[in-house]
């Protein structure tokens, strides 16, 4: 038997990582300001993935919106800025924090921080696999 110490680690929802997606954030240093990402646990995947589930009525099956899974699974990466604050849903002009993220960002933008969120959350093993999603994600 392993030692079971090794297993006890903190949430991984607590590990953070800062990602520059453009140069056109500044603070009043000028400098570029970075989003804040995060992993999240399978629990929250689990429930991303549920919300995110379409039934298709000629089938009566269920299959996932990736469309939706992706601007939720942005919403709840993206630690900062938080898409949900009043100010910045009324300055893109929506009442919906989902569609903040691609108001807000060039496709090349939201391309680097899709990018930035599958890495930091181990979803592709390879640099194949992070092209493929890359390119999933522009359509």
């Amino acid at each position: 038997m392993g030692d079971i110490k090794a297993f006890l680690q903190p949430p991984v929802m607590d590990e953070t990582q800062e990602v520059i997606v453009s140069k056109r954030f500044k603070g009043e240093d000028g400098r570029p300001v970075p989003f804040v990402i995060r992993v999240i646990d399978q629990a929250t995947n689990n429930r991303l993935m549920k919300r995110a589930m379409k039934k298709d009525k000629k089938q009566k099956e269920q299959e996932l919106d990736r469309t939706l899974y992706g601007k939720l699974l942005l919403e709840a990466c993206v630690v900062s800025p938080n898409f949900k604050d009043a100010e910045l849903c009324a300055y893109y002009k929506t009442n919906d924090p989902l569609d903040v993220p691609e108001r807000m960002l060039s496709s090349g933008e939201y391309n680097r921080l899709i990018h930035a969120i599958n890495r930091l959350n181990e979803f592709t093993d390879t640099d194949d696999e992070y092209e493929e999603n890359e390119e999933e994600a522009k359509n």
